[in-house]
């Protein structure tokens, strides 16, 4: 039961994250019907502008609190990648708007590369070790000593990804931008006619997502205390299979999908080994239960292999399920 409950606090934890990121990718194809595959890469930036802000903060010697430094840098990281994100719905996807639906794909996928290799020339390709100002501090939730905690790492990417939803949801359902928002995604040509700037709409929706994506950037960094310029790649194709999970274009569902997409992964990462260990049919062999008698632990399958999970639920949710887990609210535009 502990190992269960660790697993389903760091599924919650990496969910978090994902949901956080998902939510960029279903806003945009909410709007434009594009899947914009360079956003991993925008929660990389991030990631990468903030670990320079508290190296610098850092290095100066500062007496700014632990929450303090952390908070500046995710600040100087929001006005960068909001500025990217922008700069790629200007520059690189409203041209390609009434082009074939394949055409703006492989700008995504190349404007990813491009990205990424502006980063490995500002940040090196070396793994950079993420500065870890904040001192993690665990908390027991079962009387065992050696049981499962929560560290307040986790409490706080959670708390903060529960708060920026919620934000979200607000944005989205309560106010006027959310509206015109929903009303471009409903019907780009009737809400031009409503008098509703339709590219000012789209530009803000890949601000907002920007945004998002630099917070998320900062956390995952900060969780896994390192920074790399591929680190994007994985995390947006993982955050994307989850906005396919819960159904694209659905923010419930982006939400929904990423923390079940985290929760799969940790669960998938903590009993894979158990499940594949050959070791429980070595009655059926006397050379198995020999080299069991060497290494109890003969699996198949180890926690290495988590990556795995996430795309074996994208197969299986397009095969089984293509509108998602809340199905998909937008309409296939062609």
């Amino acid at each position: 039961m502990d190992i269960f409950i660790q697993q389903l606090i760091n599924g919650l934890t990496l969910g978090a994250v994902y949901a956080v990121v998902a939510l960029g990718y279903t806003m945009v194809y909410g709007i434009i019907q594009l899947i914009n595959f360079a956003h991993g890469e925008v929660v990389m930036i991030g990631a990468m502008v903030a670990y320079s802000v508290i190296v610098a903060l850092v290095g100066a010697h500062t007496s700014l609190p632990p929450l303090v430094i952390l908070g500046i840098a995710a600040l100087a990281a929001i006005p960068v990648c909001i500025i990217v994100g922008y700069l790629l719905e200007r520059v690189a996807y409203r041209p390609l708007r009434r082009a074939p639906r394949l055409a703006p794909l492989i700008t995504a996928i190349g404007l990813s590369i491009v990205l990424q290799h502006l980063a490995l020339i500002i940040w090196s390709r070396n793994p950079l070790p993420y500065p870890q100002v904040i001192a993690t501090v665990p908390y027991h939730l079962t009387s065992h000593p050696d049981g499962a905690t929560i560290t307040n790492v986790q409490i706080g990417i959670i708390g903060l990804s529960l708060v920026m939803m919620a934000a979200l949801l607000l944005l989205v359902y309560r106010t006027k931008l959310g509206i015109a928002m929903r009303a471009v995604a409903q019907n780009p040509q009737v809400a031009g006619l409503m008098g509703i700037d339709i590219n000012q709409v789209i530009s803000l929706t890949f601000v907002i997502g920007a945004a998002l994506a630099a917070v998320a950037g900062v956390m995952d960094a900060s969780y896994y205390g390192i920074a790399h310029y591929q680190m994007g790649f994985l995390l947006g194709l993982k955050a994307f299979s989850a906005a396919v999970l819960g159904g694209i274009g659905n923010l419930g569902g982006a939400m929904l999908g990423g923390l079940l997409m985290g929760i799969i992964e940790a669960l998938g990462a903590g009993y894979v080994g158990e499940l594949t260990n050959l070791c429980g049919l070595a009655h059926w062999s006397d050379a198995l239960a020999q080299r069991c008698a060497n290494d109890p632990h003969l699996e198949v399958f180890g926690s290495n292999y988590q990556d795995v999970f996430a795309f074996v639920v994208l197969i299986l949710v397009l095969t089984l399920r293509p509108s998602g887990l809340l199905g998909e609210r937008v309409s296939d535009r062609a």
